[in-house]
């Protein structure tokens, strides 16, 4: 999906297109959003994602993460302040892998390009490079049905990729899955990461999994969900599986647990 260029201003948050600068790929400040049935989902979110961030963001169920995030990919609106979103293409992966039933997996892949009226011989470059960074090489003619769950998802995440997006945006793409398939994908996206240097934009309610992929932890309080901490990750990338079963991983994953649980 590609944002509409728009001026922002304090009074109607919108999103800017543009090329990435130094400053900042996504800029959200005073963000509220309150629902039509009087439900106040976010209150003075703040946040600043620059090119080169991987940032996740944590918090208990129901906080408003979810509602973040369809106001950077311009799905919803807020109700107040300022939204920023500086790239020519974002891409948005979903809970669910959303993939066409009758569609095979190149053809699902495809997909974002050929709404987009990209040339078929185009997008079928970029669809055969998208399929082997997430290793789904042979593949290409199988439908939903005949893939895992984890397959499932690497396709929704090849078909975002298609579009080259400088702006990544990720709903708890992997919750569904255990938890052995979670780490693969995790280490997947990593690589990913560093292949297309992305700001990313994750949502999840693993600490784990927050810690190992980011640069910077997000932490929102309840309902109506506010920012209350930010904790940068100093481990260096590429991050190794074994990162995970650290010493200097578990003190930086309870730190994040502490503060889940002075807000839950």
């Amino acid at each position: 999906m590609t944002p509409t260029a728009a001026t922002p201003t304090a009074a109607t948050p919108t999103a800017a297109t543009g090329t990435l600068s130094d400053t900042a790929a996504m800029r959200f400040s005073g963000v509220a959003k309150q629902f039509p049935d009087g439900t106040v989902a976010l209150t003075d979110a703040d946040l600043v994602v620059r090119p080169g961030d991987f940032v996740s963001v944590v918090g208990p169920s129901g906080c408003g993460k979810s509602t973040l995030l369809r106001i950077a990919s311009g799905l919803d609106k807020a109700s107040a302040g300022e939204v920023e979103i500086n790239g020519r293409n974002v891409g948005y992966v979903f809970q669910d892998a959303t993939l066409l039933a009758w569609r095979t997996v190149q053809a699902n892949i495809e997909l974002f390009c050929e709404l987009e009226g990209v040339s078929k011989a185009e997008r079928r470059k970029r669809a055969a490079d998208a399929i082997a960074l997430v290793g789904l090489s042979g593949f290409e003619k199988h439908l939903p049905h005949e893939l895992s769950g984890g397959m499932r998802m690497r396709t929704s995440l090849a078909r975002s990729l298609t579009l080259e997006p400088e702006i990544f945006l990720f709903d708890e793409p992997f919750g569904a899955l255990d938890e052995i398939t979670r780490e693969r994908l995790n280490d997947e996206l990593l690589k990913l990461f560093k292949a297309r240097n992305f700001a990313g934009l994750f949502i999840t309610h693993s600490v784990a999994e927050a810690v190992f992929l980011s640069t910077r932890v997000v932490v929102m309080s309840g309902r109506p969900g506010r920012i209350v901490a930010e904790i940068d990750v100093p481990f260096d990338y590429p991050r190794s599986p074994e990162l995970r079963y650290t010493p200097e991983f578990a003190e930086l994953s309870g730190e994040v647990s502490q503060h889940l649980r002075s807000v839950s």
